[in-house]
């Protein structure tokens, strides 16, 4: 299988890295031909790589309307990109070995270890096992779901493949639709049953496969670990601040919640504080929003979803981490303390080093980009952050981005995908051991 891997001296970060970009190079390729577009003239390749990229990292920015431009063909080649790209192509690749039951190599365990971000090789294979079945189980759900509420609204057939197409990209925080326009679901502000479905298949896969698997296994053994009880408050707690903040800020903004029914404002609210989380999806009118609304959703795409998800951004327990440790600052404390738990420096170390990249490389990025596009610096922030986030929300100028926004842009989506710190570490040289300390100094702070 991947053992054939062995036979280069690549580090796993740097493997994931050739990966990921194999598969967004084939996607562009076939997204350029004839067949993929109502056109039937082929796609410039720059559009088509970045719809790829756009794809494989599951963000959802889109320079070409995804539900009017792109033929079924190429809307399966944007769904399937999806998949392998949310899951990952180790994930995907595991999967094809199991099929055939082919062993899985201690190289590839190791892969794997570093696709999934876990800590030990220990059970990464029945890991990959529940990952498969937790997002081929929840995927069909939610696209049986929307079958059927949209079979009201069109053939059945139609309502079939809009169903599975949108569990996909929903689930996988792709955030890509098949509405046309630029719309995407707005045109169910009041819909309770698209609205529910849509942000349960983007918390689902927002949460990590991880905190699933220990969800499932709650039964057994009656506890839950760590990891799993700090995803779940944090990302609790967000969608709850980001509802509210969002309610309040935009509660008489006509162009937005002013002009909704109370259940409405709610409903809007609640998924307009989910959407960020990576998803990329929209049910109001993102440029019509009030300029605090959308500073504060480029906060919540920063941080992002959970590790060893579907997600980008910082992600939820590194933000909890930088809480604690200002919390620890503040009350004197050498120990940052969560749930009775006392964290290793190692992941205190870890969570500044990928804060201090994510933002090194939106405002670099963003820098760069106030000079090559005609928008405003809040526009362009917005943007950058939700391609590092792999959110997909867009305030209009991702369609009119010159060829270098889009590569920079193309760059920031890869980037986040992988994680600043894998990205890092397949650009840098290999971590070495240190032979020797140097002596303790002391600086100032503060």
């Amino acid at each position: 299988m991947i053992g054939k891997w062995k036979w280069f001296r690549l580090a796993p970060p740097q493997v994931l890295t050739l990966g990921f970009a194999a598969i967004i190079l084939i996607g562009a390729i076939l997204l350029t031909l004839p067949i993929s577009n109502t056109t039937g003239k082929p796609l410039n390749f720059m559009d088509a790589l970045f719809t790829a990229t756009s794809a494989t990292c599951v963000t959802g920015l889109v320079v070409k309307d995804t539900g009017l431009y792109f033929s079924t063909f190429g809307q399966v080649v944007i769904m399937l990109l999806i998949q392998i790209g949310g899951l990952g192509f180790m994930t995907m690749a595991t999967l094809i070995a199991l099929v055939f039951k082919r062993r899985i190599s201690l190289r590839d365990r190791l892969l794997l270890q570093e696709a999934m971000n876990q800590n030990t090789m220990e059970g990464i294979v029945r890991l990959i096992r529940k990952v498969i079945f937790f997002s081929l189980s929840i995927e069909g759900c939610g696209a049986l779901l929307l079958a059927i509420r949209w079979s009201f609204d069109m053939p059945l057939g139609k309502a079939i493949y809009f169903g599975i197409f949108h569990g996909v990209s929903m689930f996988n925080n792709a955030g890509f639709d098949l509405f046309g326009h630029f719309n995407s679901l707005t045109g169910f502000v009041y819909d309770p049953l698209v609205n529910f479905v849509v942000m349960f298949l983007i918390v689902s896969g927002g949460i990590g496969f991880i905190v699933m698997s220990d969800l499932v296994d709650y039964q057994v053994h009656r506890k839950l670990s760590l990891h799993t009880k700090v995803v779940l408050s944090m990302t609790g707690a967000l969608i709850v601040v980001g509802a509210v903040v969002i309610f309040i800020f935009e509660f008489t903004n006509p162009k937005t919640l002013g002009s909704l029914n109370w259940g409405g404002k709610i409903l809007a609210s609640l998924f307009q504080s989910v959407t960020p989380r990576t998803a990329g999806a929209n049910t109001l009118d993102l440029a019509g929003m009030r300029q605090a609304s959308q500073f504060f959703t480029i906060i919540l795409m920063f941080i992002g979803a959970s590790p060893g998800s579907t997600g980008g951004g910082i992600k939820t327990t590194t933000f909890t981490i930088l809480v604690g440790a200002v919390i620890a600052m503040i009350r004197g404390r050498d120990d940052i303390v969560i749930y009775r738990y006392r964290l290793a420096q190692e992941r205190i170390f870890k969570a500044l080093t990928i804060t201090f990249l994510a933002l090194f490389l939106v405002v670099g990025v963003s820098m760069v980009l106030s000079t090559t596009e005609d928008s405003s610096f809040l526009m362009i922030l917005y943007e950058t952050t939700s391609a590092f986030g792999t959110v997909g929300l867009t305030l209009g100028l991702t369609p009119h981005l010159s060829l270098i926004g889009k590569i920079l842009i193309c760059l920031t989506m890869f980037a986040g995908r992988l994680g600043p710190l894998t990205f890092a570490y397949a650009l840098g040289p290999k971590k070495g051991k240190e032979l020797y300390r140097h002596p303790e100094g002391k600086i100032i702070i503060g």
